[in-house]
């Protein structure tokens, strides 16, 4: 399999990002590519109102009908990003991360659990302002592959990613909007560990570049391998990494290092809970 992991800068027009969003999943279609990734929010980068204003549910709306028509006409499979969806029946909308099949059939859909609400670089972010959390963890079915779904801030959350592991996901993405200021220390290093701790694939899209109303992305997006070795990384600017997975090297980890199948679970308790500290 070869999978590519596309790099780009949106903001708030989102005919513009459309645009780049297609030509660049054309080039790594090109390029040899059958799984493509793209970053967390692809279709619009913006403040909270833009974002809301630009929610789109799975059966209408450009960026997803774009998505679908890219996957089916190129022949590949489409993790796209995110994009906010709304729910009927919710006031706010979901971070979601659709996957569509070389048919252009929906196979998977997650929403985004851990909800991006820090204080960081002189920026306050509070993503649950305008978005709510999911609460599912999902694995996709892509060519017989599993496939594990994560977006952005969830990179910082381990539970989550063992999960994933144990419930058959070979490949983890990780469609991001990194911010360069944490991106410049733990990007690299959070993606590594994923993929070392799960001995799994990590694909991680990141936006790169400025957008409204204060978003400065850190980019490189990075392809790992179940070693943690670094198989692509993007340069700056718009672009993608792109890399061969061979899947048999994550049974082959698995089998000469077991830390997976090593775990003692009924050891695992956690603790009573306690209130969070700086």
């Amino acid at each position: 399999m070869r999978a590519a992991a596309i790099q780009l800068n949106a903001n708030a027009d989102k005919s513009a990002n459309l645009e780049v969003a297609g030509r660049l999943v054309t080039a790594a279609a090109a390029a040899g590519a059958d799984l493509v990734v793209l970053p967390e929010k692809w279709n619009l980068l913006g403040d909270a109102e833009q974002i809301a204003a630009g929610a789109e549910d799975l059966d209408r709306g450009p960026s997803l009908a774009a998505a679908r028509g890219w996957a089916r006409e190129l022949g590949i499979n489409l993790v796209a990003g995110s994009v906010a969806e709304r729910v009927e029946g919710e006031q706010r909308s979901f971070n979601t991360s659709f996957v569509f099949d070389r048919e252009g059939e929906v196979v998977a859909v997650y929403r985004k659990i851990h909800m991006f609400d820090v204080d960081v670089g002189g920026v306050s972010y509070r993503e649950s302002d305008g978005e709510q959390a999911g609460d599912e963890i999902v694995v996709a079915d892509l060519d017989g592959v599993g496939v594990g779904l994560t977006i952005c801030y969830d990179l910082r959350f381990p539970e989550l990613y063992r999960i994933l592991a144990i419930r058959g996901a070979r490949i983890l993405t990780a469609p991001s909007a990194f911010t360069l200021e944490t991106g410049r220390d733990h990007w690299e290093v959070l993606v590594r560990a994923r993929a070392i701790e799960n001995q799994a694939f990590v694909i991680a899209a990141n936006q790169h570049g400025e957008a409204p109303p204060h978003y400065s992305s850190y980019g490189r997006s990075i392809i790992v391998d179940p070693w943690g070795l670094v198989l692509a990384q993007a340069a700056d600017g718009e672009g993608f990494a792109i890399a061969d997975l061979d899947l048999d090297r994550v049974e082959r980890v698995r089998e000469s290092l077991p830390s997976l199948a090593n775990r003692r679970a009924g050891a695992y308790r956690w603790p009573e809970p306690v209130e969070a500290r700086p």
